[in-house]
């Protein structure tokens, strides 16, 4: 099979899965057994795939022109590789989990939930493959209209609302800022075309370009810059498998590896490092930083707690294009795969948490490790690769963000990272210590939470896991945080192919 249909076929699986999983609802089984069964196809899909863009190659296809020189169309280079790996592998645990959750959960309405969440991987992939910022775009804001009927899929007036902020916030620095850019970009330029090196420097002013650097970044609202970072606290009333596809799969990668793709490509790297508003990105990015690191900290529901983690952890990304050198560039490109892992974990552990104790507020959480101890190892796990802890994978991307603010003569960053570590343990590791060495309250001391969708094979050993569905999926994610700390170098050598060439 070429390349060209792989592209298609891997873009081409999520619509059709959609529409599959739409034709079958009436028949849980099949509906869940099928949408499993599209997303282990698309992984394996984009997987075929790797094999070129190791060797140099950028495979594409155009679709058609928009007008001349403005076409509708796909390649895949090693940002976009990485990223089509990340949302289309963890979308085949994330569907596994949201089988168990959803149906522990008692959610209705599921099979309008699992068929947009089919769009939304569609969406993304399109982001990753995409071969100007034009086609991009598109995909960018079909990615916010497939999710927002999953953030209000409880149909509360509360999810109504955080729905509402959501794709407000998401279309509006989209439309109020990215497309402005865009066209300006266009103008100047005369191509929205994704090239090595750039396609500024020649074409726009030094005071034009530190201006259009402004508008992109803070144009990409799925990378959650402070002030735009509402819309991702707000969605925490969607279930948590939604949660897990904002903050893991497609939703804020698609926002990051957004910031990398303008970096890299329509920038370059040079360029950015002349203008001026490079250091005020870079340093909204830092405050970004560590300011959604102590609101995490005041937070006692666990979802909103992992919430501005993720703010927190999305301008490591940022800071780390601001940067503007290679190494930053790698570690940023490390750190969507590494955080990816690292996030969907605590998500899929607090969502289990949910399903089998019915409990979301970390106070409540006392002595719980003691009935989930899967679950809370697991969560233990993947905080510390947020944390950046080895022998685990976040370590690398941020010894190489640290490595990268080395080379470029910024000390202050390298402070700001470290305090960010901190506040990364004061906030992530605190729910496993409650869960293992505090006593559970006394209405819990003798009150087994239990329902027919509990994992009763686990049951016999005094344990109370969720179902099977739910602990499978994080159990492989927490492992592969571990296996990533010694299995990175392929994702090295791959990142490194944006500016030397073939993978060695």
């Amino acid at each position: 099979m070429s390349d060209v249909t792989l592209i298609l076929s891997a873009l081409a699986i999520p619509l059709v899965g959609a529409l599959v999983i739409a034709l079958t609802g009436a028949n849980r089984n099949l509906r869940d057994s099928l949408m499993v069964a599209s997303a282990v196809l698309v992984f394996l899909t984009v997987l075929s795939i790797l094999p070129s863009v190791n060797a140099g190659g950028r495979p594409g296809v155009v679709l058609f022109e928009i007008m001349p020189g403005l076409p509708l169309a796909f390649a895949v280079e090693p940002l976009g590789m990485i990223f089509g790996l990340v949302a289309s592998g963890l979308w085949v645990v994330t569907s596994l989990y949201g089988i168990g959750y959803m149906r522990g959960a008692h959610e209705k309405n599921q099979t309008r939930f699992f068929a947009c969440f089919s769009i939304a991987i569609f969406a993304a992939l399109g982001v990753a493959f995409a071969d100007n910022m034009f086609t991009l775009f598109i995909f960018y804001e079909v990615l916010s209209l497939s999710t927002y009927p999953l953030v209000a899929h409880k149909g509360n007036e509360e999810a109504k609302r955080g729905a509402r902020i959501y794709l407000g916030l998401l279309l509006g620095t989209s439309i109020g800022l990215m497309l402005p850019a865009m066209l300006v970009t266009w103008f100047m330029a005369g191509t929205l075309d994704f090239v090595p090196g750039g396609i500024l420097q020649d074409n726009v002013s030094r005071g034009i370009g530190a201006v259009l650097l402004i508008l992109y970044m803070f144009g990409i609202g799925k990378a959650a810059l402070m002030p735009f970072h509402r819309w991702l606290p707000s969605a925490m009333v969607a279930p948590t498998p939604v949660s897990a596809l904002l903050h893991a799969v497609a939703v804020v990668k698609a926002g990051v590896f957004t910031v990398l793709k303008v970096s890299v490509y329509l920038f370059g790297l040079d360029y950015l490092q002349s203008l001026w508003s490079s250091d005020l990105i870079m340093w909204v990015a830092a405050f970004t930083l560590l300011s959604a690191s102590i609101v995490a900290l005041q937070k006692t529901n666990l979802k909103a707690r992992l919430a501005y983690s993720t703010v927190s952890q999305l301008s490591y990304i940022v800071l780390g294009a601001m940067l503007a050198n290679e190494l930053a560039i790698l570690g940023g490109g490390l750190h969507i795969v590494m955080h990816a892992f690292g996030k969907i974990t605590l998500f899929f552990c607090a969502g289990a948490i949910y399903v089998a104790a019915h409990k979301s507020e970390i106070p409540q959480m006392d002595g719980l490790g003691r009935k989930m101890p899967i679950t809370f190892f697991a969560f233990l796990l993947g905080a510390l690769s947020v944390i950046g802890a080895p022998p685990l994978g976040g370590f690398w991307s941020k010894w190489n963000l640290m490595l990268g603010a080395v080379e470029a003569h910024h000390a202050i960053m390298i402070v700001v990272l470290l305090i960010s570590t901190l506040l990364n343990v004061a906030y992530l590791i605190p729910p496993v210590i409650r869960a293992f060495l505090l006593a559970p309250p006394k209405e819990d001391a003798h009150h087994d939470h239990h329902d027919e969708h509990d994992s009763t094979s686990l049951r016999r050993f005094g344990l109370a896991e969720a179902p099977l569905f739910c602990l499978v999926p994080l159990v492989f994610t927490a492992l592969g945080t571990f296996v990533l700390f010694f299995e990175w170098v392929p994702i090295r050598a791959l990142l490194q192919t944006i500016f030397t060439g073939a993978a060695s």
